[in-house]
């Protein structure tokens, strides 16, 4: 069965590939929209059955889509992807010695209308940073496509201290958890 990504992440896809898993990506073109007061396990499991949903329904052969969001949140508030570098500043300077949570929803679809979707949390702590830290990390052009100004695979990861979870949840798709998903839900067996 044809699998789809439904996500142009070049992260997404490396790890994705790791499941020794055939698949072609294509990009869901959908409104990443936070509403108040919505948890953020939430918000990235409704999100990413938009995204899978959108490409599912584009489809006329048998497939099987694979959707995913991520969110960083501190305090139940939810940052994006930031707008500008003066944006990504503020979210690096709230994350600054503090421990926030990664959330990424994911949501399986096959054309029969079968869905599941799950989410996995990972804790992070930042060490102190300091303005010229922060400034240094933007110039590096690293925080502006990732949510919460940061990505943890490369630059990012001087800004943290440790994290409590799932690692790979944090690069943006909780491979254990996917894995499980298909395996269990869908018979579809990934490397191991």
């Amino acid at each position: 069965m044809k699998v789809i990504l439904a996500s142009a992440s070049p992260r997404r896809r490396e790890l994705l590939g790791n499941l020794k898993i055939d698949f072609e990506v294509k990009t869901a073109d959908c409104d990443e929209e936070f509403f108040e007061g919505e948890h953020p396990k939430d918000t990235v499991m409704r999100l990413s059955k938009q995204k899978a949903a959108y490409v599912a329904d584009r489809e006329t052969s048998e497939c099987l889509v694979i959707g995913a969001d991520t969110v960083v949140a501190v305090n139940g508030k939810i940052l994006g992807k930031p707008k500008d570098e003066a944006e990504a500043a503020d979210m690096l300077r709230t994350l600054s010695a503090r421990t926030h949570t990664v959330y990424t929803g994911v949501t399986v679809i096959d054309k029969g209308g079968k869905s599941v979707t799950e989410f996995e949390a990972t804790d992070v702590t930042f060490r102190y940073l300091s303005d010229r830290q922060i400034r240094n990390y933007i110039s590096t052009g690293e925080p502006m496509d990732k949510a919460g100004a940061y990505g943890i695979q490369k630059y990012g990861s001087l800004l943290v201290k440790r994290i409590n979870g799932d690692y790979f949840n944090v690069v943006g798709l909780p491979v254990c958890r996917l894995s499980r998903i298909l395996s269990e839900e869908f018979g579809i067996e990934p490397l191991v």
